[in-house]
């Protein structure tokens, strides 16, 4: 995954539509409306999510590296990697989130990373540890995008 925090993920800015995503990547798998009100269109390895007025909120992408400018770090070494980067890092029910970064993800649940629109990070802050988590993608299997 290469992101460059608050403006894109592998290429794909954060000001991207629906039907731009859908331009680039085909038809999704699937696309459903989550329990945190986003509309996602799973490809399988990536998952983007959309807030009703066509503004992109989230990426998460399987990500055994991630890329972040000149550094790359391995998803086993990220939360080690948040906690000396990131002074304002923070947990919600049960991501760590890195407002440096732009990403959250839930450290125990292998290379799944979400990239995060800037508006995304006040939300995450905001959000009591009683509300559901915004979803991180599907389930961790080997799915990868068929031609």
């Amino acid at each position: 995954m290469r992101l460059d925090p608050y403006v894109s993920v592998d290429g794909m800015p954060f000001s991207a539509t629906r039907d731009d995503v859908i331009r680039v990547h085909g038809q999704p798998f699937s696309e459903e409306r989550n329990e945190v009100e986003l509309t996602e269109l799973d490809y399988g390895d990536v998952v983007f999510r959309f807030q009703d007025c066509g503004r992109l909120e989230e990426v998460t992408r399987r990500a055994k590296v991630l890329n972040l400018n000149t550094v790359s770090v391995p998803f086993p070494s990220l939360k080690t990697f948040v906690f000396e980067q990131d002074p304002r890092h923070f947990e919600r029910a049960g991501f760590l989130v890195s407002p440096k970064f732009g990403l959250a993800f839930v450290p125990d649940s292998p290379y799944w990373v979400t990239a995060l629109a800037r508006h995304g990070v006040e939300q995450w802050e905001a959000m009591r540890p009683s509300l559901p988590a915004p979803a991180q993608g599907p389930a961790p299997t080997e799915t990868t995008r068929q031609p």
